[in-house]
């Protein structure tokens, strides 16, 4: 440029022939987050003219762009605003924006100006076809580009509101801290409780006393003539109060604010125990920047509260945000004919007494789950998926083979929430090896329940019947208790009876299929200590699996992504680890199952160059049949639900006095057989230990390789 100054908010200048002026940002999927157009504030000549680019890449983890033009003609000489549509860019990704260049100025006389570059959500006015005209990085004098020329102040389409958080995920707000638009958020531990459901995209906050606080950050947020306010849905007692701040920064950085405050009753709120649609209007908060908002702040509650999704609401009427409500189906819903098997009947429990089934084996329920027996009935109360009821067929190996034509039965009254599941035994049936059991498959109780009565057909469980050591129901997602009569083995079932088909449940492993395996399944950790993680596996000579959350994957602030293309270039296998980390059986559907693994895989596309896998960790190990079965739906082939039978137990040791126990959990799981690792690198003592733990698995003989390799997956890299 000749000459180029900003005051106030506008950029004035000068150019040369051939200058131009860019804007560079982090990669933005605009199209996904409902904008549709570039809009700025120009004064030029009068009849002037200049060229926009938009700069695009295939996707967000691409590291090559490419460009398309539109010139923009008819300038008036007075200041007007400019709305693009991103589809007069013809052959650009508008889910992969990197760059906007400014060039092609008509006059080098005029002093131009330039303010307000923003996305937009309006439709802005018809565009002639663009023709691209090169993938460089500027434009060509020569080339025929359209032209077009919007006016308006306002965007003239439906601006779409902008979600801060949509309470889809317990996991996401309260083990992650990030609210829908993944920046934090938090209590800082201030409140009793934060709950997210039951009832869909509800949360309900219950503070410890008026000094509980919550905050939502909002990531510098640009609402200045677009957003009016924010909405949200609000049940309370009558008589709670509490404080609304926001906050906004003219350096967008949260430490640094001004702040607005208004009380509820400020805001005219008054509660009476019914849901309702309440509004924050920016123009209650005179101080507040409203295109740099950083912060949602509550505080001083009262009473407990339930809130609706909280949004950003377009124009100066308070609207609603309303998530998607798109049903799920269960999957395919044929039935197929029930057989009649031949084998005799088997009585496995009839809840006689605490400590034997009817076989004389043993049962019983993890501890945390209430059992109650009383004239020969068991009720089970669950208030965490992770909990499970058992009873054991046999003490070591039973041959449940001949039982291939039968169906398990469970007489039961009261809730079906749960999973059933049929458990096998190690190839050496003891107890003593790792992993024990060996695997289990499971069917969903509600499929297969009607009338008092569970029927599932014995070959619904995908498993080696010879080594059947027992059944358990788990996977509790209601705490709706369930009355149990007989759990039993029949060989047909009552004339009528519906058998809906079995659904893929993937494979359950804890355990390397390739003989002389060792795997370490590496679980997402903390970035800074990534380096030393690679350092060690490549000094050692290894590659590993990483199982990654999707969502971090999408905060810049943590390098994650950064991370793992690092590992991956470096041969190692990146797999699936949920969206948010939930306790996947324990979500309330179906919708909420689907949402985490779609937008992990999605995520994990994106961030990788297209990349897929249909390998899975389930987050805290927590699984059943919905999770399972869902799995499958989402990832489109059989799915390897990745366990473990070596459990390093930092989450157990990592950070406290005896961090060396480690070592010692390692060693005894190792010992047992165990060839399949859980750890993370979350703290410095746990990748202290590493080599240590690499160098005791090597010790064994075993051959260290990534997981897809050792259960001798077709596709996996060959060794």
């Amino acid at each position: 440029m000749s000459s180029i100054s900003a005051s106030g908010g506008v950029l004035s200048f000068k150019p040369k022939a051939g200058s131009y002026f860019y804007e560079s940002f982090s990669c933005q999927a605009a199209s996904s987050n409902s904008y549709n157009s570039v809009q700025f504030t120009v004064q030029g000549p009068a009849g002037g003219s200049m060229t926009i680019e938009v700069q695009t890449q295939d996707s967000c983890s691409a590291t090559t762009y490419k460009s398309t033009y539109f010139t923009v003609s008819g300038l008036t000489g007075s200041s007007q605003t400019v709305t693009v549509p991103f589809s007069s860019f013809s052959g650009a990704n508008a889910n992969a924006i990197t760059a906007f260049v400014w060039a092609g100025f008509s006059s080098t006389t005029a002093t131009w100006k330039l303010s307000n570059i923003q996305f937009g959500c309006g439709g802005g006015g018809s565009a002639s076809t663009v023709k691209p005209v090169s993938t460089s990085a500027r434009p060509s004098s020569t080339a025929t580009r359209a032209t077009t020329m919007v006016t308006s102040a306002v965007p003239s389409g439906t601006c779409a509101p902008l979600v801060i958080d949509d309470w889809t995920s317990q996991s996401r707000l309260t083990f992650l801290f990030y609210n829908a638009m993944l920046n934090p958020t938090s209590d800082d531990a201030s409140f009793n409780s934060i709950v997210v459901g039951p009832q869909k995209n509800r949360v309900t906050m219950t503070p410890k006393d008026t000094s509980s606080y919550f905050y939502s950050q909002l990531g510098c947020t640009n609402a200045k003539n677009k957003y009016g306010g924010i909405s949200l849905r609000i049940k309370a007692p009558a008589g709670t109060t509490f404080s609304i701040q926001l906050e906004s920064s003219s350096s967008c950085d949260p430490g640094k604010t001004v702040q607005g405050s208004q009380t509820t009753s400020q805001l005219g709120w008054t509660f009476d125990g019914t849901e309702k649609l309440y509004t924050i209007p920016f123009s209650k908060y005179s101080t507040i920047d409203t295109s740099k908002m950083v912060t949602f702040f509550m505080s001083g509650l009262t009473k407990a509260v339930t809130m609706g999704p909280m949004a950003f609401y377009c124009g100066n009427t308070g609207t609603e945000y309303v998530p998607s409500t798109t049903s799920v189906p269960a999957g395919p819903s044929s039935t197929v004919a029930a057989p009649t098997g031949t084998a005799a009947a088997l009585v496995v429990d009839k809840f006689a007494n605490a400590n034997n089934n009817a076989l004389s084996f043993w049962h019983g329920a993890d501890e945390g789950m209430t059992t109650t027996y009383s004239g020969g009935k068991l009720t089970i109360k669950s208030t965490d998926p992770d909990y499970s009821f058992y009873t054991q067929v046999s003490g070591s190996c039973s041959d449940f083979s001949k039982y291939k034509g039968s169906y398990l039965h469970i007489a039961y009254s009261g809730s079906t929430s749960f999973t059933v599941a049929l458990q096998q035994h190690n190839s050496q049936c003891k107890d003593t090896v790792a992993p024990y059991p060996e695997t289990w498959d499971s069917a969903e109780a509600s499929r297969y329940a009607k009338n008092g009565h569970i029927y599932i057909p014995i070959n619904h469980f995908n498993i080696n019947l010879q080594r059947t050591i027992g059944i358990a129901l788990k996977g509790f997602y209601s705490t709706d208790p369930v009355t149990l009569s007989v759990i039993e083995i029949i060989p047909s079932v009552p004339a009528g009876t519906i058998i809906p088909n079995k659904l893929e449940t993937g494979d359950l492993m804890f355990a390397c299929r390739r003989p002389n395996s060792f795997a370490f399944a590496i679980d997402d950790g903390s970035p800074e200590y990534a380096q030393e993680v690679m350092k060690i596996v490549k000094e050692e000579n290894i590659k590993v699996t990483f199982f990654t959350v999707g969502a971090p994957l999408l905060d810049t602030s943590t390098n994650l992504t950064n991370v793992y293309r690092e590992m991956q270039a470096q041969g190692h296998q990146i797999a699936l680890h949920s969206y948010t980390h939930p306790k996947m059986e324990g979500l309330a559907d179906y919708a909420a199952i689907d949402w985490e693994y779609n937008e992990d895989i999605k995520v994990v596309k994106s961030q990788f160059s297209g990349m897929t896998s249909s390998y899975f960790r389930p987050p805290f190990g927590n699984e059943g049949a919905r999770m399972r079965q869902r799995l499958a739906n989402s990832v489109g082939t059989k799915p390897t639900l990745t366990m473990w039978s070596v459990d390093v137990e930092d989450w157990l040791w990592a950070q406290t006095d005896t961090p060396e126990e480690q070592l010692k959990a390692f060693q005894r799981d190792v010992d047992k057989g165990g060839n399949l690792v859980v750890m993370h690198y979350l703290y410095p003592s746990t990748v202290g230990y590493l080599r240590q733990f690499i160098q005791i698995a090597k010790k064994t003989g075993k051959q260290l390789m990534r997981v897809d390799q050792c259960m001798q997956d077709p596709g996996a890299p060959a060794l």
